[in-house]
């Protein structure tokens, strides 16, 4: 089975602790770690800053990786983080999944792990937000008919910054991961 992981920097494997866009090893990164676990190939596909796309990006990268048998889709951390609503992106996510249906086989939504208070995260207004986030997801995939997997009770580490997961994190987050697949 191939697996498309489309995400931010919590998917590309971005490590906090550098100053220049640094990455935890492939040891430590969740995609790589349940292509381990599962067999499957996992295509990483993250990228520091990515907000929910707006134009055929995706499509391209469908193209160029065929034959996906999933394509994982983990974003709105940095909607949040730029000013939207949790609401305001469900919206944008339903936008960009209608326009993905048509093109893969499944598509498999993930709400990001709820942020925490931190250098990233000042307020508790961005907490709230991004665990409403999941709830508003929920009722995104019952009217896209698609799968989803709610993060928030896997309690992942996040790091001092309130945002991104810890090598802990990845790990863990691979390991609950795996049971959904």
């Amino acid at each position: 089975m191939r697996i498309l992981c489309f995400g931010d920097s919590n998917t590309y494997g971005y490590d906090p602790r550098g100053f220049f866009g640094d990455r935890y090893g492939p040891e430590d990164r969740w995609v790589d770690l349940l292509a381990k676990l599962t067999g499957h190939e996992c295509i990483n596909a993250g990228a520091n800053g990515r907000q929910i796309p707006r134009s055929p990006y995706p499509l391209r990268l469908l193209s160029e990786h065929a034959p996906v048998d999933i394509f994982l889709v983990m974003l709105g951390t940095n909607d949040l983080l730029q000013g939207a609503s949790a609401q305001e992106t469900a919206v944008r996510m339903e936008v960009f999944l209608r326009g993905l249906l048509s093109y893969c086989q499944q598509i498999l939504l993930v709400a990001p792990p709820p942020m925490k208070r931190g250098a990233w995260v000042p307020t508790d207004e961005l907490v709230a937000g991004s665990s409403r986030l999941a709830e508003e997801y929920k009722l995104l995939v019952e009217k896209l008919n698609i799968p989803f997997v709610d993060t928030r009770r896997w309690n992942i580490e996040l790091a001092f910054d309130g945002v991104h997961l810890t090598e802990q994190g990845h790990h863990s987050f691979a390991d609950h991961l795996t049971k959904h697949l």
